[in-house]
């Protein structure tokens, strides 16, 4: 088997029109698709990052809770390039999203930061 590269990442939300004001309007992802699928009573948005076709956002009626942050099991967070991660936590503060200060990964020598989704997934910006 070869994998050529990640094709998608879902995302479960528990309050939709948030989710998706905040994954668009304030990250920027572009939105491909909508879709609701009236059996299942739950929304797919399709978006895109830079152009690429990348995060699937899903509603469903009332989703189990993350067990807990940022150790569980399974996937720990989803981090973004950024050309400078000032001025993407400038932005995200204007929007009275709470980020982490920056850091320096001791291993690259690059700046990143964390901040979450409006349900405290956690999502990193990693400079480039």
């Amino acid at each position: 088997m070869k994998l050529k590269k990640i094709h998608h990442i879902a995302i479960i939300c528990s309050d939709y029109e948030k989710s998706k004001d905040f994954y668009v309007r304030i990250l920027g992802l572009t939105p491909k698709s909508e879709t609701y699928r009236n059996e299942r009573d739950s929304y797919k948005l399709d978006l895109e990052v830079n152009g690429q076709y990348q995060i699937e956002l899903f509603s469903f009626p009332n989703p189990p809770k993350r067990p807990s942050y940022p150790e569980a099991a399974g996937l720990r967070h989803i981090a973004f390039e950024v050309e400078n991660i000032e001025e993407a936590v400038h932005h995200l503060t204007e929007q009275q999203i709470e980020v982490e200060p920056i850091r320096i990964d001791t291993h690259t020598n690059k700046k990143f930061t964390f901040f979450s989704d409006p349900d405290g997934l956690p999502i990193e910006l990693y400079e480039v």
